[in-house]
């Protein structure tokens, strides 16, 4: 029975057009806004406490627990933005 020829592998070359895709999706103003959003909420929330209250709005009590979660939500709500 006859020997079947062996068949020379090529080494691999890459290619030589490499596609440079730029990502801007445009959207610069998400992640600063929602690290903000986030460090304001806690910001608001640590200085009620700090304060025992007197602090950001004496008058508000404890909606100033539920406007620091309002800005931490916010923020949640501004990163679904982000690609």
């Amino acid at each position: 029975m006859p020997k079947s020829r062996l068949r020379k592998k090529s080494d691999y070359t890459p290619p030589t057009t490499a596609a440079v895709v730029k990502i801007s999706s445009g959207r610069s103003w998400v992640a600063p806004l929602m690290l903000a959003m986030f460090l304001i909420g806690l910001v608001w929330i640590v200085t009620y406490y700090v304060t025992s209250g007197t602090w950001p709005v004496e008058s508000w009590r404890n909606w100033n627990i539920l406007v620091g979660f309002g800005f931490i939500a916010a923020g949640f709500g501004v990163s679904t933005q982000w690609k």
